[in-house]
């Protein structure tokens, strides 16, 4: 749509987050425009098609709490299938190759380390989660690595206090036609401006303007739900500035979490050999590992997820070293006949995204603090959202959805 020169109401970024604030602002009596520097809707939500009939999340792909999450209603509304199948990670009935015993030893470590970190959340000072490890345990490596996948770095990058405040039911859900669809769908009656990166927001006059690669234009409030990556590396810049605000998105770094999805060629009847929604812990003795969905949802494919500095590493290698890292990982664990099996089709570089420059936002140690920070209005005109402001949803799309409608409402006074 064409840029106006003057408007109510401006939401830069066309993720959960703006999406959820131009819902909001509905029947509010404002003129409201999105502008989105990308060519698509969605943001850090994106569906493609791998292949004829297999769907692929590049970004987020599962309906975490479930019971709670916003957008388990909106898919009910907008008629997109819910795959309720999965409930929780912790069922052993998924994982492959890990016995009872050696599940049962890993959850009563990770749990005990976990109620280490609620017990530090009591503190006064914060801490780094890795100072709540147990010196020598031997799960220590995979905790870690767990942490590499909902954090996107490992432990000693992140906050105690910050862990603590994160709500999880551990329902978790998936959609038949993808996450990122559905995101596309919810925000597909929106006004939506797109090719359209904002590069300064000039609020030192009575209107605040708006410097976009599309042309400049006028708004009487701003809500600002880009990723803390832009506002921490001045990719958009604020006139007057504000540096709390930027200072607490460098407390809130995306960290990296990638995806990859290889193609699973097998005969018929070896197709048993896999399980449907089967999962796969790449390895347990150190961190630098993938964590794989066989056959999720019964198409012929498995799924690879790395996270933290082993997955910046196989990024910066470029190609597709990413998916031969998860062929040689799974050959290992699998056997040599899955070496001709198995073939790259699709995956994520989150982190080489010049609009996200990473995955999702954790709070470094001491700066748990910097979600409320960055959440604050500025003189009631310019509002903030996106998961980093969320306090306890933090890097999820329900949790970004609905921060932007908090700020919409803070919008409307």
């Amino acid at each position: 749509m064409a840029l106006p020169s003057e408007i109510d109401i401006a939401i830069i970024g066309a993720g959960a987050a703006g999406l959820g604030a131009a819902f909001a602002l509905q029947g509010a009596g404002r003129s409201v425009i999105i502008l989105e520097a990308r060519d698509r809707i969605g943001g850090r939500g994106h569906t493609i098609l791998a292949a004829p009939d297999i769907p692929f999340d590049v970004g987020c792909e599962w309906l975490h709490s479930a019971d709670r999450n916003s957008f388990v209603g909106i898919a009910t509304s907008l008629g997109a299938a819910i795959d309720r199948s999965r409930g929780s990670w912790r069922d052993h009935a998924y994982d492959v190759g890990f016995s009872a015993q050696a599940h049962a030893a890993f959850y009563e470590a990770q749990d005990a380390f976990y109620a280490r970190v609620e017990a530090a959340a009591g503190l006064p000072q914060d801490t780094a989660a890795s100072d709540w490890l147990e010196p020598g345990n031997p799960w220590n490596p995979l905790i870690d690595a767990i942490s590499t996948y909902i954090n996107g770095c490992e432990l000693d990058l992140v906050s105690s206090h910050d862990t603590a405040a994160y709500e999880d039911s551990d329902i978790n859900w998936r959609l038949q036609s993808g996450y990122g669809a559905l995101i596309a769908a919810y925000g597909a009656p929106c006004p939506v401006a797109l090719n359209t990166a904002v590069t300064l927001i000039d609020h030192s006059g009575p209107r605040i303007k708006l410097v976009t690669s599309q042309g400049t234009l006028a708004a009487a409030k701003v809500i600002v739900t880009v990723p803390t990556s832009l506002i921490a590396e001045e990719a958009i810049r604020f006139d007057p500035p504000l540096p709390d605000k930027v200072e607490a998105a460098r407390g809130l770094p995306l960290g990296v979490a990638e995806k990859v999805m290889l193609a699973l060629d097998e005969p018929p009847q070896a197709h048993h050999a896999l399980p449907i929604d089967g999962h796969l812990r790449g390895a347990t003795n150190r961190v630098g590992t993938g964590s794989y969905d066989l056959r999720p949802r019964g198409l012929p494919v498995i799924s690879g997820f790395f996270g933290g500095r082993f997955a910046q590493e196989l990024i910066a290698q470029g190609g597709d070293a990413l998916a031969q890292a998860a062929i040689d990982e799974l050959v290992g664990l699998l056997g040599s006949d899955y070496r001709k099996r198995l073939r790259p089709l699709a995956q994520s570089r989150w982190v080489q995204d010049p609009f996200a420059r990473g995955s999702y936002s954790h709070a470094l140690p001491g700066h748990a603090g910097a979600r409320a920070v960055l959440a604050a209005p500025v003189d009631g005109r310019l509002l903030f959202a996106g998961e980093a402001t969320s306090p306890n949803f933090f890097s999820t799309a329900h949790g970004a959805r609905d921060s932007g409608t908090r700020a919409a409402r803070q919008a409307l006074g």
